[in-house]
């Protein structure tokens, strides 16, 4: 009787016990926070104020999800050039099979940017897969200074790329602030070279908050005018030589 009255009241005891010992290891609601907040919040790919338009030449839209979280700078600086129409008509001056195609110079040949100053890296943990869009920055040379190389770090402005192929060795190296979602066929289909022979271009970039126009063909080139057809040819008459003067006699 008594072990019975023993075995009841360690029952009693654990059950009331516990709930409190239970409540004593919850997580502290403060340490909760400090984890979701590590990073921002990820956008909404469906979110227009976040999506990127590039129409472009080789036959549709391409669309871009940008990454505040990852990157706010460079998204910021893309947006606001793209609502300037900064990149309208730009071409893909640098296009290597199997890597990458790169785009954003007003001047094509990847040495020129906006006028705006250059944006400071955000290298992050988004990766460079397929589809990924990444800023164009200066590279340091084998045996830089740290000065040369943090100002190389720091020298993105308007020009990016779209890779064509996983490509991890850029990782943390270059800015991701973005990843193709729809129309990776239009980027497949940018014509090659450094530089391409006829390159392909962005002929509007938009923002999807801004209710752009939807997707319109570029014009089809002029035709070129056929030459003027000449008649057939006839001879040509020409005048009877003059006779040479005579000599006078003396």
């Amino acid at each position: 009787m008594m072990r019975f009255v023993t075995t009841l009241l360690v029952f009693i005891l654990a059950f009331v016990a516990g709930p409190a010992f239970a409540a004593k290891k919850k997580p502290d609601p403060k340490s909760a926070v400090v984890t979701a907040v590590g990073r921002p919040d990820i956008p909404s790919a469906s979110d227009p104020e976040n999506l990127l338009y590039l129409d472009l030449s080789t036959g549709g839209r391409v669309v871009i999800w940008l990454r505040p979280d990852a990157a706010p700078k460079m998204v910021e600086r893309v947006k606001t050039l793209t609502r300037q129409h900064f990149y309208d008509g730009l071409l893909f001056h640098r296009v290597i099979e199997g890597f990458m195609a790169q785009t954003g110079d007003p001047k094509g040949d990847g040495t020129g940017g906006s006028t705006l100053p250059n944006v400071p890296a955000e290298f992050n943990w988004l990766p460079h897969v397929r589809g990924a869009v990444s800023a164009a920055r200066e590279g340091s040379a084998e045996g830089a200074t740290v000065e040369e190389v943090t100002k190389a770090e720091n020298s993105a402005n308007s020009q990016f790329f779209i890779v064509f192929s996983p490509t991890m060795k850029l990782d943390r190296k270059y800015t991701v602030f973005g990843r193709v979602i729809s129309g990776m066929d239009y980027v497949d289909a940018i014509a090659r070279g450094e530089p391409p022979v006829h390159p392909s271009r962005i002929l509007h970039a938009y923002i999807a908050a801004d209710n752009p126009p939807a997707y319109a063909p570029p014009p089809p080139p002029a035709p070129v005018a056929a030459p003027a057809t000449l008649a057939p040819s006839q001879p040509v008459l020409k005048p009877a030589p003059k006779a040479a003067p005579k000599k006078k006699a003396a």
